[in-house]
């Protein structure tokens, strides 16, 4: 009658074999068809504990260096739940700047994140090689506008947003709540953009009724065009269909739609007004952009703004004349600079030069070079608000 023996007994046999009938650690390794090692183990478990340490054992590992301490993944997913628009790379960089150590990679977040059920893992978007990022050089150079719906109020009304994106630093220029996208309102909003942050050079827009009539049946100057001229900025229109061409204001609506319209009910527009102001200015103080290098657009927007510093000369030369602001801008294709709130020609020839304004209290005085180009007395910071109040009446509405 064959006994079948437990391996616990198998292994208490073995080593009986080196240490009762004095066979050698190989001799007993081929009769029990294991290992020299394995041999050697088992002695050494019989040393130290006896019958009971020859039973199986667990193989999971006893500690895990790399292993997300406990108290660094509950801050981490503190982080998220407050934020749970912030996916790995913000959450890492945010650790980083909160000095929190030992600082985990962006894999083992994105593992504690899909283990906490906070995110569902999912194949990534190849990138394609021959894709190019493309940017202007400089804020104000070129604001990205377009009308995004989602804005729901109690009432069942869907409003809409204008929104605005400075094309070099990401910053939001523009985000008022719309209840009807008629042109009055978008240009009231797109007026309240220009005293806030300035006069860019150009603006993009796609063809939509509100922005641009030049491709209707009877051509016609509509208010937000007549803006633009007005101030000397250039009014650019993208393909028809080509979504992508407005491509920074269009990822703006993604993020808008993620990480504040999602799952929000308004009780009126000036609430809905109120918490996206709100949101925009953290949007440009405080959240991270990935392709600023995790800077914030206002960290861009204002250390940029200024302009490039004047060469060694022209500082002299700015201190020779009372030690007035300077002001580096570039002409427009117009032939228009824009400065202290003032929109003014120093002639179509000029187009893409860079001059060099004096700002004083009474006078802007326009340099190329050495050479005194324009002098223009200065106004009042109003100077848009009474362009809008003097357009017709009938373009009003």
């Amino acid at each position: 009658m064959l006994l079948e023996i437990t391996k616990m007994e198998q292994r208490y046999e073995a080593v009986l074999g080196v240490l009762r009938d004095g066979l050698s650690v190989s001799e007993v390794a081929v009769a029990f068809g294991v290992s020299r090692q394995a041999v050697h183990m088992w002695l050494r478990r019989y040393e130290s504990g006896g019958l009971d340490a020859l039973r199986d054992q667990s193989h999971a590992t006893r500690s895990c260096p790399h292993q997300m301490p406990a108290e660094v993944e509950a801050r981490l997913l503190e982080l998220r739940r407050q934020h749970p628009g912030w996916g790995p790379i913000t959450l890492l960089h945010r650790l980083g700047r909160e000095k929190v150590k030992p600082l985990p990679s962006r894999a083992a977040i994105a593992r504690s994140l899909a283990r906490h059920g906070l995110i569902v893992p999912k194949a990534q978007r190849k990138r394609v090689k021959d894709y190019k990022r493309w940017e202007r050089a400089r804020p104000n150079e070129l604001w990205q506008m377009d009308i995004v719906g989602g804005v729901l109020l109690e009432d069942g009304t869907e409003c809409k947003v204008l929104t605005g994106i400075d094309d070099h630093s990401r910053f939001c220029v523009c985000a008022g709540v719309l209840v009807r996208a008629l042109a009055r309102p978008v240009c009231a909003h797109f007026v309240e953009a220009l005293e806030r942050h300035g006069v860019p050079d150009e603006v993009l827009t796609d063809n939509g009724k509100v922005f641009t009539n030049r491709f209707g049946l009877a051509p016609t100057e509509v208010l937000f065009d007549k803006i633009c001229r007005e101030n000397g900025i250039a009014h650019r229109l993208t393909p028809p269909r080509t979504p992508s061409a407005n491509g920074k204001v269009e990822r703006f609506h993604r993020t808008l739609r993620h990480e504040f319209l999602g799952g929000q009910i308004f009780a009126t527009v000036e609430l809905a007004q109120k918490d996206l102001s709100a949101w925009v200015e953290s949007y440009n103080h405080e959240r991270p952009h990935q392709s600023l290098k995790m800077g914030t657009p206002a960290q861009r927007y204002r250390v940029e703004e200024i302009g490039p510093t004047l060469p060694l000369d022209d500082r002299a030369l700015s201190e020779d004349r009372g030690g007035d602001d300077w002001i580096t801008r570039t002409v427009a294709s117009t032939g228009v600079i824009s400065v202290a709130w003032q929109v003014f020609s120093v002639g179509k020839h000029r187009s893409g030069e860079v001059v060099d304004v004096s700002v004083s209290d009474t006078l802007l005085e326009v340099w190329s070079g050495n050479e005194l180009i324009k002098t223009v007395l200065r106004t009042s910071k109003g100077g848009i608000r009474k362009k809008r109040a003097q357009l017709p009446s009938s373009r009003r509405n």
